[in-house]
C-alpha cells in the first residue's frame, strides 16, 4: 500500500504560511475578478511555454503567444503541436477528470491529449509503456534513474491513485508535490512523463480548490533553473524514497509563484480589498484604462483614445462608466480633466 515518506520541516511550514498569506491577499483584492481573464491567460501561456521548454521545445514565450492566437511561427510541426496540445490540455484542465477522483483512464486520456501527433511512435499515445526506459544524459549515456519495469507500472499507479483519492488530509500543495514526484518516478509512458507529472500536479492544485482562479504559473519556476529542478528530483533516496527535500523545493516554487501573482494582483487592484458590495466587473477596455492608471497614476481622455484606438466620444463613455462605478474619479475641468483611481 502506498504511503509517502516525508517530514514536515520548519522550512515547509514557513513556506506554507507564506503561501496562505499571499493567497488570502490574492483572493481578497478588489479587482481580481475583473482581471481574471488576463491573469488566467498569462498563467496558461507561461505554463505551456515553460513545461514544453523544459523538454527541449525551442518556441519562445512570444512565439507561444502568437501560436495561441492562431498565427504562424517558423518552427517544426512537432514543436508547434507540443505547445498547442499543452495549451489545450491546460485550458480544459477541469474537464479531463470526471470528478474529484483521478483514475487510470483519466491518466491515459490526458497523456493522449498532451502527446497527440508528437511522439516517435503514434501507438505510444495514451498507452502505458511496454518496454524498459532509462532516465539520464543522452549525450554521455550516464543513467541517473531506472523507472519501474513495465509489468510493475499498473500496480504501482493503482496504489498511488488509491492514496490520492483517499481522505489523506494533506495540504494541497504537499499533495501536488507528492503527485508530481510519483508520476515522474513511476514514469508510466515511453515519452511525455515530465509534462504529465507537471500537468497532473496542476490538476491536484485546481481540484483541491487551491488554484481555483488558475492564476499561478508554477512550471515557470521549474524552467527558470532546470538544473535545480532535476537536482531536486534526484535528492530522493532510492531505498527509502524519502521525498522531503523534493517537497521543500516544490513548496518553495509554489511560494514564489503565489508571491509573484500577489504582486501582479496588488498592482492591478491598486491594493484595494473587496467592498461589501462585491467586486466590480470590468470590460477589456476598462481593464486597459485601469492598467495605465496603475502604472502612471492618472489618465486623460486623449490617452484613453490612444490606448484603445477609439474616438473621443467612446473614450468619454468608458471614463464615465468607470466614474459611475466609483472605480475612478475625475480631477480638473473638462478640457484638462485627469482621472485617477478612487480611494
Amino acid at each position: 500500500m502506498y504511503n509517502p515518506n516525508f517530514e514536515i520541516t520548519p522550512k515547509i511550514l514557513d513556506l506554507i504560511a507564506n503561501i496562505s498569506s499571499a493567497k488570502e491577499i490574492i483572493f481578497n483584492a478588489q479587482l481580481v475578478p475583473q482581471w481574471e481573464v488576463s491573469l488566467r491567460r498569462d498563467a496558461l501561456l507561461d505554463n505551456a511555454y515553460a513545461s514544453t521548454s523544459i523538454e527541449g521545445n525551442t518556441l519562445s514565450k512570444e512565439e507561444v503567444t502568437e501560436l495561441s492566437l492562431g498565427r504562424e511561427v517558423l518552427k517544426t510541426k512537432k514543436e508547434k503541436q507540443e505547445v498547442l496540445n499543452y495549451l489545450d490540455a491546460l485550458a480544459n484542465l477541469e474537464k479531463f477528470a470526471s470528478d474529484s477522483k483521478l483514475t487510470e483512464k483519466d491518466i491515459l486520456k490526458s497523456h493522449k491529449w498532451i502527446t497527440k501527433d508528437t511522439l516517435e511512435n503514434k501507438n505510444w499515445e495514451g498507452k502505458f509503456r511496454n518496454m524498459q526506459v532509462y532516465v539520464g544524459n543522452t549525450k554521455t549515456g550516464q543513467v541517473s534513474f531506472v523507472p519501474p519495469k513495465p509489468e510493475e507500472i499498473k500496480n504501482q499507479l493503482d496504489e498511488f491513485l488509491n492514496w490520492l483519492n483517499s481522505e489523506n488530509k494533506i495540504h494541497p500543495v504537499l499533495e501536488a508535490g507528492i503527485t508530481h514526484y510519483e508520476m515522474a518516478r513511476i514514469h508510466p509512458f515511453v515519452d511525455g512523463n515530465g509534462r504529465m507529472a507537471r500537468f497532473i500536479a496542476t490538476w491536484v492544485l485546481v481540484n483541491r480548490d487551491f488554484d481555483i482562479k488558475r492564476f499561478f504559473a508554477l512550471d515557470d519556476y521549474y524552467n527558470s533553473d532546470r538544473k535545480n529542478y532535476y537536482e531536486a528530483l534526484k535528492t530522493v533516496d532510492r531505498e527509502t524514497v524519502n521525498i522531503t527535500k523534493w517537497l521543500e523545493y516544490f513548496v518553495e516554487g509554489v511560494a514564489i509563484s503565489t508571491e509573484t501573482t500577489k504582486k501582479k494582483v496588488l498592482m492591478l487592484s491598486g491594493g484595494k480589498k473587496k467592498t461589501d458590495k462585491g467586486q466590480i466587473t470590468l470590460t477589456e477596455r476598462q481593464i486597459k484604462i485601469i492598467e495605465h492608471i496603475n502604472r502612471h497614476g492618472q489618465i486623460t481622455n486623449r490617452e484613453v483614445q490612444n490606448i484603445l484606438n477609439v474616438k473621443r466620444q467612446v473614450a468619454t463613455k468608458e471614463l464615465a462608466k468607470l466614474t459611475v462605478q466609483k472605480v475612478v474619479k475625475k480631477i480638473g475641468s473638462f478640457k484638462d480633466a485627469k482621472y485617477i483611481l478612487k480611494d
